[in-house]
């Protein structure tokens, strides 16, 4: 409505003003190269209105043939790059499908057509990596380095060739160099720390994961307690140094940082009662024992005080007991120190205790064979629970996550595999006939494995 009210406004001016111009015709001499031409000043008006038209009809077409010219390049530049993102996926299903020809097809056809972006050059390494070609993939995560929008990539691509090469000075290199780029990726800070690790860089493992926790990269409790662990390894080697007093600070930082971590509190413990400071050795024990209970710590518990009577010790086990008093190893650690003071009622009470609980393990066995043996001296007894024991679950032992090797010591270091802060307190798998153990490297593949973006 608007629109038509305009457009009959604007056909009334113009009435209005050919009208005033038919009224006032007027006169107009143009004289140029020598030419002279005169008329009136409503043809000329005309004419230059004639002159605007065909200009803005001509413009208007120059546009469209020029607008039509770029749709048309753009259209083919869609359709190159639409062939070249197909054959990108189709080079990383080829990846994923482990065929090296095809990736490596398909890369090249790739990189033709999108003009070598970093996606592009991401498959052709790939691709190098799974024909078994690991210069080629060098040359091409090496590439990377010299683009800003690559170079975490390439730097990604070398590590994990360092890792599958087992050069662990070059990987630790240009771990630091990716950190450095990207502190707050997961998986870098555990690939860092436990080459730190392994390096007997304690010190520097210790500040990263100080600075994960912070900026919440890991979980706060695995930051934590894998900090305290890589400060445990710091304070191993100050104290084979020779610096005692900067080891004792190590393990007291570490305690602050996770107190229920067994390693730590055992170890903090012993060091304490070692220097005559067995009050606070028992502290620290105690609070520990509330919230885990570990045959260590009771082991440093009964530890506390040498050349103790086993009267003595079994009423100072009790105070640790009555922390945790329906815990299995609570009834294990009573029993023990009841068979050292030969009370044998109290020690069998217990025992049978430990036994109704979930899945006994072999050491209620062999304590209820000990028992049977001293008390009654009853050797077939003691042999029937003997054999009870070796039909029994295994004893919870220190198990790698990683490669479930059994420990019966705690170490910051897997001694089969070397991950960092990979050992935990569980039930080691019982062995199959035949089986290959887990700390013997299987054999090597036909080709090697492909490292995925993970």
């Amino acid at each position: 409505m608007i629109r038509a009210f305009i457009l009959f406004v604007f056909l009334i001016l113009i009435s209005v003003a050919v009208v005033w111009l038919a009224d006032h015709p007027g006169q107009v001499s143009v004289v140029w190269l020598g030419y002279r031409i005169d008329t009136s000043f409503a043809v000329l008006a005309a004419a230059a209105a004639v002159l605007c038209v065909v200009s803005a009809v001509l413009w208007r077409s120059w546009g469209a043939v020029k607008s039509a010219v770029m749709r048309t390049g753009h259209l083919r530049t869609e359709r190159r790059r639409h062939r070249g993102y197909r054959a990108l996926t189709r080079g990383f299903v080829a990846v994923a499908a482990g065929d090296p020809e095809e990736a490596r097809k398909q890369a090249k056809r790739a990189d033709g057509l999108l003009a070598d972006p970093p996606l592009t050059m991401l498959l052709s390494a790939q691709a190098a990596q799974m024909s078994g070609d690991p210069e080629a993939a060098r040359k091409y995560f090496t590439a990377m380095l010299e683009r800003p929008d690559t170079t975490f990539l390439g730097l990604r691509g070398l590590l994990n060739q360092a890792l599958r090469d087992r050069n662990p000075g070059e990987a630790l290199a240009l771990a630091k160099r990716a950190y450095r780029l990207r502190p707050r990726t997961p998986w870098l800070v555990g690939i860092l720390t436990e080459l730190q690790t392994q390096a007997g860089s304690w010190g520097e493992a210790a500040a990263v994961l100080h600075q994960a926790g912070k900026a919440r990269v890991l979980p706060r409790d695995v930051a934590r307690r894998r900090e305290a662990a890589a400060l445990l390894g710091q304070s191993e080697a100050a104290a084979r140094d020779g610096q005692p007093a900067e080891a004792v600070d190590l393990l007291k930082r570490a305690h602050k940082l996770s107190p229920a971590f067994v390693p730590v509190a055992a170890r903090l413990a012993r060091t304490l009662s070692e220097r005559g400071e067995r009050r606070r050795a028992r502290k620290i024990l105690e609070a520990a024992w509330a919230e885990s209970p570990h045959p260590l710590l009771a082991q440093c518990y009964g530890n506390l005080v040498p050349d103790e009577e086993p009267i003595a010790r079994l009423q100072r086990t009790g105070r640790l007991a009555a922390l945790k008093p329906d815990h299995e190893e609570t009834h294990i650690a009573i029993a023990e120190a009841a068979l050292g003071a030969e009370l044998w009622g109290e020690a069998r009470r217990h025992l049978r205790l430990a036994l109704l609980g979930h899945n006994p393990g072999r050491r209620v066995f062999r304590l209820m064979a000990k028992l049977e043996e001293r008390e009654n001296d009853d050797l077939d007894a003691a042999r029937q629970w003997l054999a009870r024991a070796a039909e029994a679950e295994m004893e919870d032992a220190w198990v790698c996550r990683r490669c479930g090797a059994a420990c019966n010591d705690w170490h910051p270091i897997c001694p089969a595999c070397g991950a960092f802060d990979g050992l935990a307190w569980a039930s080691p798998a019982r062995p199959e006939i035949g089986a290959v153990p887990s700390n013997v490297a299987p054999l090597a593949p036909l080709s090697p494995p492909v490292q995925g973006p993970g």
